[in-house]
């Protein structure tokens, strides 16, 4: 399921042939697209390196996608009622891994990429108040179905800067579900259990489909 959903996030930052040098965090409509934009050229030009060294595209992904996710929110929101008595060493070393294993993850999506088309639903209303939107997102993939998502994203109120910390498909939020998986275990076995788990699956070599090495 969660690859599932990071290959429709992925689809959902492709370009709509904006591009720019500059991404303005400040904008977040606009961030996406050109954020999208930006990485999809990279993806472009290194596909002799990428296709050479898998693992090039975590550095990808590192560079051009990570700046713009809220990784350490989504964490946080992820631990949930396990942050409660928690130790905060144990919180960071769970967010670091965290981090670690949306990167892999991400990577290991965009070897499966493979050019959907996309429409952005209407730039949300916000005003100076506003610290959480969403931003709706259609994948036309034909000949299947449509899939409609929503991607949230949270402002930071120091640098007014947003970043995507959330996305529902068919109602489901993915930091919720991830939640459901997770909770169990970390309430059971601790928080560092997990994040050493996240490190492991983090660790592992991104692979073409098909490939053997």
């Amino acid at each position: 399921m969660l690859r599932k959903w990071l290959l429709l996030l992925c689809a959902c930052f492709v370009s709509l042939g904006v591009l720019a040098n500059e991404i303005d965090a400040t904008k977040p409509y606009d961030m996406m697209q050109k954020v999208a934009a930006k990485t999809f050229k990279r993806l472009a030009d290194e596909q002799g390196l990428i296709r050479e060294n898998p693992n090039h595209l975590k550095v990808v992904v590192e560079e051009e996608l990570m700046p713009y996710v809220n990784d350490r929110y989504a964490a946080l929101k992820l631990l949930g009622p396990n942050l409660k008595g928690a130790k905060r060493a144990d919180v960071l070393e769970f967010a670091k891994a965290f981090r670690a294993y949306l990167v892999t993850s991400y990577a290991q999506v965009l070897t499966q990429y493979s050019d959907q088309d996309i429409q952005f639903g209407p730039e949300p209303v916000m005003d100076d108040k506003t610290t959480i939107i969403g931003v709706r997102v259609t994948i036309l993939d034909s000949p299947r179905p449509n899939i409609n998502l929503e991607f949230k994203l949270r402002k930071d109120k120091k640098t007014s800067e947003w970043k995507a910390f959330d996305m529902i498909a068919e109602g489901i939020s993915l930091l919720s579900s991830k939640q459901s998986e997770w909770n169990t275990k970390i309430r059971q076995e601790g928080i560092l259990t997990v994040a050493k788990e996240l490190e492991t699956l983090a660790e592992a070599p991104i692979r073409f489909e098909g490939s053997q090495k």
